[in-house]
């Protein structure tokens, strides 16, 4: 049934894709073309190229899934808005797409949108931000080449790099919405998070937020915090068994919540495009924003700055098909805006971004990192030049620092420290012990598993992390597909709920992939 139904639902995606494009394009055809401003910056790959794969570079980790990333499964491009300055807030966050062309294998391509221009400081800001969420450092290429070495399956796989956010505190922020919740949640908290900050800047603009959200389309279902809340409670997943009839009606409701919202996507991308053209053909929209100067630069920078262009074909995009599709589509999730910066984060009220964002007990902890790093008590530029040669040394010094941030634990230490760069030590959770048990056939417990790992992937130091991820990674993509393909609404499908085996007969394991052959290394 789970097969059926992940095939009906590709086929249901297929066709709202060529009924959306099909329209798209005569929506653009009908508006004379793209008029979006945008300019390309390139990004020599220089020793990495030989290593370098763009879709398996970004679709390594979840933090891909978490807005405001936005992988484009068709043109293979990473999409989201990145700021022109990391150090001031009030500076614009363009939207901006990554593309790796065939005509440039040794660069990347940035477009940026909004701007027909960038100053050397900011064009070197925007660098530095997609430099680290691709790990195209000296030191992470060596740690590939070296990784790739002892363990042949991942170059085999092209495996190595692993996804990050454009910065630290990004990064630490999204550790502990990984923390103690279903995934569905942490998608959805990501994403309020992203849609506050949109938010925060109409008023800096000195726009209301309810006129902000009524210049935008309203019928983005997918933006809607609610669509990602899970139907079950965050807490710790029921282990009661379910039938064969119950798991069949839940798989069955869960496609048609995905239908819905892929129906809803696909109209608002339509209705994106009639508004651009109603942009370019009189230059004027009606909305409720008053006349201001401020307020139009504003709605220019919510709506055609984060513009994408559409490439019509499966393959990762030429350069060529970037530049005469500019402007033909808008990104989907026009109503979110960058992931919110510390200084964003640190003035507001504790009680509004629990409730606002559905964090519960983790507004404290975000709020209190947020304020600390404002008021200099944690540098993080000094916590990343302290990584910038990865050993045992740093990493228990950067451990103890982190480890007197509250709310940082164990497994949110160990997370952003892979972040950073290292890789000797595996976050340790009820996921490492599901993963050892189906594929080591290891009965580990929470007091045994630390060692379990390292009977299994001590080989492999100092990068037993990879090692561990690339079975888990590959694991995942057995039940779900390949996880560069899937569909933005299914991202909260991946659970553990979903992978667990159902017996048959006398306690013998089959999955829904139908695949019998495990996933560990050799």
């Amino acid at each position: 049934l789970f097969k059926f139904i992940c095939w009906q639902r590709r086929d249901e995606m297929e066709s709202l894709q060529e009924e959306r494009d099909a329209k798209i394009k005569a929506a653009a055809d009908g508006g004379g073309g793209g008029s979006y401003r945008s300019v390309v910056v390139e990004l020599p790959l220089g020793d990495a190229a030989a290593t370098f794969n763009l879709e398996k570079a970004v679709c390594s980790h979840g933090l891909f899934m978490m807005a405001p990333n936005h992988w484009d499964p068709l043109t293979k491009t990473l999409q989201r808005p990145l700021r022109l300055d990391s150090d001031d807030a009030s500076v614009s966050s363009p939207f901006v797409r990554i593309c790796h062309p065939f005509e440039s294998p040794h660069s990347l391509q940035i477009r940026v949108f909004g701007t027909d221009s960038l100053s050397p400081q900011h064009q070197n800001s925007l660098l530095v931000q997609v430099r680290r969420m691709l790990r195209l450092s000296l030191s992470e290429e060596m740690n590939v080449r070296e990784f790739q070495k002892i363990c042949g399956e991942a170059k085999e796989r092209g495996f190595g790099r692993v996804f990050r956010s454009p910065t630290l505190f990004e990064d630490m922020v999204k550790c502990i919405l990984l923390c103690n919740c279903q995934w569905s949640r942490t998608l959805s908290m990501a994403m309020a998070l992203c849609e506050l900050q949109l938010e925060l800047q109409c008023r800096s603009y000195g726009a209301s937020v309810s006129e902000a959200d009524n210049s935008i389309n309203s019928r983005s279902s997918i933006a809607e915090t609610l669509d990602f809340v899970p139907k079950t409670p965050a807490g710790k997943e029921s282990k009661k068994k379910l039938g064969v009839h119950k798991s069949s009606t839940n798989l069955v409701s869960r496609f048609l919540e995905t239908k819905v919202e892929v129906e809803a996507d696909a109209d608002v991308r339509i209705d994106c495009v009639e508004m651009s053209e109603c942009l370019q053909g009189t230059g004027k929209l009606n909305t409720t924003f008053p006349s201001s100067t401020k307020e139009k630069d504003f709605y220019e920078q919510c709506n055609s700055c984060q513009t994408s262009s559409k490439i019509y074909k499966a393959e990762p995009c030429s350069l060529s098909d970037i530049q005469t599709a500019e402007g033909i589509e808008l990104y989907p999730y026009n109503k979110i805006g960058n992931f919110p910066s510390p200084r964003e984060l640190a003035s507001l009220d504790e009680k509004f971004l629990a409730k606002r964002c559905n964090l519960g007990y983790r507004a404290s902890r975000i709020l209190k990192l947020a304020q600390s790093v404002v008021e200099g008590r944690i540098q993080l530029r000094q916590l990343e030049e302290a990584c910038s040669e990865p050993n045992l040394n740093n990493y228990n010094k950067l451990a103890e620092q982190l480890k007197e941030i509250d709310g940082f634990g164990p497994i949110t230490c160990a997370n952003v420290l892979m972040c950073m760069g290292f890789y000797h030590v595996i976050p340790t959770d009820s996921e490492t012990i599901r993963h050892l048990n189906q594929v080591h056939s290891r009965n580990s417990t929470i007091q045994t598993v630390q060692r379990h790992v390292e009977a299994i992937y001590g080989k492999y130091a100092p990068f037993q992390f990879l090692a561990y991820w690339l079975e888990v990674w590959h694991f995942y993509e057995e039940w779900f597909g390949k996880l560069s393909e899937m569909p933005q609404s299914d991202y909260k499908l991946i659970t553990a709920s979903n992978m667990r085996p159902r017996m048959s007969g006398k306690s013998k394991r089959t999955r829904r992939s139908g695949k019998s052959k495990r996933t560990k290394i050799s």
